[in-house]
C-alpha cells in the first residue's frame, strides 16, 4: 500500500465538469463512480445505466479480500463522485486496501457508500473458536441482492437528483427481477427433502443463502487463509459427510478444485459437474456474467445437485 502515497502526485484530478448537484462528473456530464468489485460494478451499471461512467477496481479472477490498487485505480478514486464498496469485511474491513484507497486519495465519507447498509452480519469463527470474523458473503442470498440495490438507487438518487426517476426506474425494474429469483429459490429449497437439504463447499461462503433457506452447511476451510485445503480441514469435513446424507459435493469458480477432488476420493460422493458462484460474476460472455444470471446460474445447480 506504500505505493498509494507515491503514486498520487502523479494522478491529478483530471477534467472535471460541475453542475447544480455538485458533482464533478465525466467530459460527458455523466455521474463518475468507483466499485469495489464485479459483482457492484454490474448493479451499479444495471441502476444507473447512461448516467454513470463506472471503473471497477478488482477485476474478475482476483481476490476482493486483498488487492493492490494499480495508478490508474488511484486516479478514478481522486476523480470519483461516489464509490461504492461491498464492506462486512470483503475489502478487508477499517484497515483493508479499500480504506487505505480513500484515505489516501482524499474522499469524503458521504461520497462513499457500503451496500450493504442495514444487512445483519453472520459472523465465522476464529482460531480460538469463538465467532470473531464477518462473513463478507451475504450477496450470495437473493434477499439481500435486493438490500444492495435499494441502497445502490438511494445513494444515485442523492447524487444526481436530475436523473432520480430514471434511478428509480431502473431500481424497481431490477428488484423485480431479484424478487421473481427469491421466489425461486424458495420453491425449488422447499422442493429439496430435509435430509438432502446439505449443501457442501470449498469456502463457508454459502452461510446467509444457507440460514435463508434452511439449509446445512459442510465446507472444508472457513476462512481464506494461506492453509486452505489442510489435512485437518479435509479430515474434518470427510467425518461431516460419513455422519449426513451428503447428496453432492459443490466447487466454487475461483477456488483450487484439489482440495475437494481429495474429499471426493474419501467418501466416493461425487463432484457437481458444474461450478457454482461465491466472489465475483462470470467473465463476459461466459455463465453468470451480471449479477441476476450469477443467481439464476447458482440456484439451477444447487437444485439439481441437491435434489
Amino acid at each position: 500500500m506504500l505505493g498509494l502515497a507515491l503514486l498520487l502526485s502523479a494522478c491529478g484530478k483530471g477534467n472535471e465538469k460541475g453542475n447544480e448537484d455538485g458533482k464533478k462528473g465525466a467530459d460527458d456530464g455523466s455521474l463518475k463512480v468507483v466499485t469495489s468489485f464485479s459483482i457492484l460494478d454490474n448493479m451499479v451499471k444495471e441502476i444507473g445505466k447512461e448516467h454513470l461512467s463506472v471503473h471497477n477496481l478488482v477485476p474478475i479472477g482476483t481476490d476482493p479480500h486483498e488487492y493492490e490498487p494499480l495508478p490508474e485505480d488511484i486516479k478514478k478514486a481522486t476523480d470519483a463522485d461516489l464509490l461504492f464498496y461491498n464492506g462486512l469485511n470483503l475489502e478487508g474491513g477499517d484497515s483493508g486496501w479499500f480504506h487505505k484507497l480513500t484515505d489516501s486519495v482524499k474522499q469524503s465519507d458521504e461520497h462513499i457508500y457500503q451496500v450493504m447498509e442495514g444487512v445483519e452480519p453472520k459472523y465465522l469463527k476464529g482460531e480460538n473458536g469463538h465467532e470473531s470474523e464477518i462473513n463478507p458473503h451475504a450477496f450470495i442470498d437473493p434477499n439481500v441482492g435486493i438490500k444492495m440495490a435499494e441502497n445502490i438507487r438511494d445513494a444515485l438518487m442523492k447524487a444526481d437528483s436530475d436523473h432520480k426517476g430514471d434511478y428509480d426506474k431502473n431500481a424497481n425494474d431490477f428488484i423485480a427481477k431479484l424478487k421473481d429469483i427469491e421466489k425461486e429459490y424458495a420453491e425449488k429449497f422447499a422442493e429439496i427433502p430435509d435430509e438432502k437439504r446439505i449443501l457442501i463447499t470449498s469456502e463457508r461462503a454459502f452461510q446467509y443463502l444457507a440460514d435463508s433457506y434452511d439449509i446445512k452447511e459442510g465446507y472444508i476451510w472457513e476462512i481464506d487463509t494461506e492453509e486452505n485445503g489442510s489435512p485437518e480441514q479435509i479430515k474434518s469435513l470427510v467425518k461431516f459427510i460419513k455422519d449426513n446424507p451428503v447428496p453432492a459435493l459443490f466447487v466454487e469458480s475461483n477456488v483450487d478444485t484439489r482440495p475437494m477432488e481429495t474429499v471426493s476420493k474419501e467418501t466416493g460422493i461425487d463432484i457437481y459437474k458444474d461450478y457454482i458462484f461465491s466472489d465475483e460474476i462470470g467473465k463476459k460472455g461466459k455463465p453468470g456474467d451480471t449479477y441476476i444470471k450469477y443467481l439464476e446460474w447458482n440456484i439451477d445447480k444447487l437444485y439439481n445437485g441437491m435434489k
